[in-house]
């Protein structure tokens, strides 16, 4: 597995070097991450992005720097298994960080869900528009190879048109629904409307605009920088204990790169923006098959046509995940089962499972 760019420069170091480097990398995407966040939310609030389409596309963009950093990088190498991998491993598993936010977001006695506090049928519409743009992955799977034009595929611009017009829907459900409340349940915890991140007014005042501009570049840098790294340590690392790409790229890897989103949610969850988490989610997922059109831009190949039987099983697990929350944002369970609501514990059961059934693809 791997190309040649990917492994040759590292492919000769030790394990444990490949580890402490991999590691490193991880805990320079935390840290950056959460710094990227706290820039991008002074900028959106300086320059009204979020009130814009403009402003999701930057958002999304913003969050998922490290899924970018190391599709590019996969695909300039040819490495289209760990690039394949990581985005749709991805989207499973930052699927499961909800759950992670349902038991360490808000604990203690009466505590509700995180599905019953953020119940709205605009986070249901972004969980449809991320089952949709998967959908789309699967079909694109039974394409020919040879259908590329302008080194383009028809799956991969149907994906990006999908992304696009999920996000006019998801911005015009933030204005106005023809339903009681807008769309929103009762006491539910929605302060702002969809698209907008936690923002700490005492920061932004004390922060120049000029200065979040400076630390949202050096972050985004640094998440690139640290994208590339994690891709080409990982690879070689896997490589040398036997791990498969696949099962790598959807299980190490995409932990890795989901850091920003868990450190961030975490926060958004603890200030009471149940809403806003669980969109951050729901939009970083379905911007990320997205990236399937940049890979194939870079390597002039059909990428999901060459989808292995890994590839395709990650992405219907990614979409039974998303359909447990979408029942859960709908029903509003009340029950926790081991700190979670009912939803979230099916989810990590199902996800647990699905990786069980990816070992047994990747060994048998």
């Amino acid at each position: 597995m791997g190309g040649a760019g990917s492994l040759g420069s590292m492919g000769s170091l030790p394990l444990w070097l490949l580890v402490v480097i991999f590691v490193a990398g991880a805990a320079v995407i935390w840290v950056a991450g959460i710094q990227l966040s706290k820039s991008t939310d002074i900028l959106d609030d300086r320059l009204h992005l979020g009130s814009a389409l403009g402003g999701l596309i930057v958002l999304a963009v913003a969050t998922n720097l490290p899924e970018i950093a190391i599709t590019v990088s996969a695909a300039a190498s040819g490495s289209i298994e760990v690039a394949a991998g990581n985005i749709l491993g991805g989207i499973a598993l930052q699927t499961v960080v909800i759950a992670i936010l349902d038991v360490f977001g808000k604990r203690g006695k009466g505590v509700r869900p995180i599905t019953y506090r953020a119940a709205s049928l605009g986070l249901v519409l972004e969980a449809i528009v991320v089952v949709a743009v998967l959908a789309v992955v699967i079909a694109g799977s039974q394409l020919p190879p040879r259908l590329v034009v302008a080194r383009l595929t028809p799956d991969v611009v149907l994906i990006a048109a999908i992304w696009v017009v999920g996000l006019f829907l998801v911005q015009r459900a933030g204005k106005r629904l023809p339903w009681h409340e807008d769309g929103v349940a009762p006491d539910t915890s929605t302060p702002r409307p969809s698209g907008h991140r936690t923002r700490g007014h005492d920061e932004h005042h004390r922060t120049s605009t000029g200065r979040a501009a400076v630390v949202f570049t050096a972050s985004a840098v640094a998440t690139l920088v640290a994208g590339v790294v994690l891709e080409r340590a990982g690879d070689a690392a896997s490589s040398q204990i036997g791990l498969s790409g696949v099962l790598f790229g959807a299980t190490v890897l995409a932990l890795a790169t989901s850091l920003p989103e868990i450190s961030t949610g975490l926060q958004a969850v603890r200030q009471g923006d149940d809403n806003l988490a669980i969109s951050d989610i729901f939009g970083g997922n379905a911007f990320l098959p997205v990236l399937f059109l940049v890979a194939t831009v870079i390597s002039g190949r059909a990428v999901l046509p060459q989808a292995n039987a890994s590839d395709v099983y990650l992405t219907a697990i990614a979409a039974l995940l998303t359909l447990v929350y979408a029942v859960g944002l709908v029903f509003r369970p009340q029950r926790r089962i081991a700190g979670m609501g009912i939803d979230s514990f099916v989810v990590v059961l199902l996800y647990l499972a699905g990786v069980g059934g990816l070992v047994a693809i990747a060994v048998l």
